[in-house]
């Protein structure tokens, strides 16, 4: 069986990202979205969320590339003097991994992020990290203890199979150590009894998930359960990626084309609640 969730990060980052949420999710093949709790329009994106009961929203954890929910000089170990999250993410999982209280401040960090989240009301369909940091140990296994507390029920293990890619348009990921990680987090997490997807889409061709590419991946979909994650936005906006094709990923989940091959190949789409 051919079972995918197609999911949009970012959501709350900007009404650019959701405006492209609410239309993806209406109008084409979007059915989740991971919701970034501290974003400049994360409340914008939750009275959205509450309008579309089917779309799957989830928590898109901000450790990098970000403001923490706390305020800055509660978690002094893992932001800069502005008060923002360190963007050297070497540098960060290093600190996590040998501070005491750079990882104290980690779970207090994670579960205000978690409280906020259960604050919203939303159902927490599903957990994942921005920039994937979760294949970080340390995070990995807090973002696990953390969640337990507030139902954490579905997590994404990045694990792209390259032959697809290949196949669609020659693109040949590089090796990655990310892989092994991956598989890392998909073993801990399976052994919880998490919902962690077979595989995962979105890694090689971040930014740039045209729908020539998105219909190649819904032509050529392995079996089990599938994730595609898009950055999709209506334009522009600030703190956007450089060279991020927003609305090129906008049009490829809008696309009819995608509709039609997701019901010729018999592929069930849903949110992660609906595979557990």
């Amino acid at each position: 069986m051919k079972r995918l969730v197609i999911t949009a990060d970012d959501f709350g980052a900007s009404t650019e990202v959701n405006d492209a949420v609410e239309q993806a999710h209406g109008e084409g093949v979007l059915s989740a979205a991971s919701l970034m709790v501290g974003g400049a329009a994360a409340q914008d994106a939750v009275a959205r969320a509450r309008r579309l009961p089917a779309l799957g929203v989830g928590l898109h954890v901000v450790l990098v590339d970000g403001r923490p929910v706390l305020p800055p000089e509660r978690v002094p170990a893992l932001v800069d003097a502005d008060g923002c999250f360190r963007t050297d993410m070497v540098r960060a999982g290093i600190t996590i991994f040998a501070s005491s209280a750079a990882r104290q401040q980690l779970a207090a960090e994670v579960d205000a992020q978690f409280v906020a989240f259960a604050e919203t009301g939303l159902p927490l369909d599903h957990v994942n990290a921005h920039k994937h940091f979760h294949l970080h140990p340390t995070i990995a296994g807090t973002i696990l203890k953390v969640g337990r507390r507030y139902g954490i029920k579905a997590i994404r293990a990045p694990i792209e199979p390259r032959a697809v890619l290949t196949a669609i348009d020659g693109t040949r990921a590089g090796p990655g150590i990310e892989r092994w990680w991956a598989r890392l987090v998909r073993r801990r997490m399976r052994a919880a009894g998490l919902v962690v997807p077979d595989q995962v889409f979105g890694l090689a061709w971040s930014g740039a998930l045209t729908a020539d590419r998105l219909r190649g991946l819904l032509d050529q979909l392995p079996d089990g359960l599938t994730e595609i994650y898009a950055h999709p936005a209506t334009g522009p906006y600030q703190g956007a990626a450089p060279g991020y094709r927003y609305a090129e990923e906008l049009a490829a989940l809008t696309d009819a084309l995608a509709k039609q091959a997701i019901a010729r190949n018999g592929v069930s789409l849903g949110k992660f609640a609906d595979f557990k």
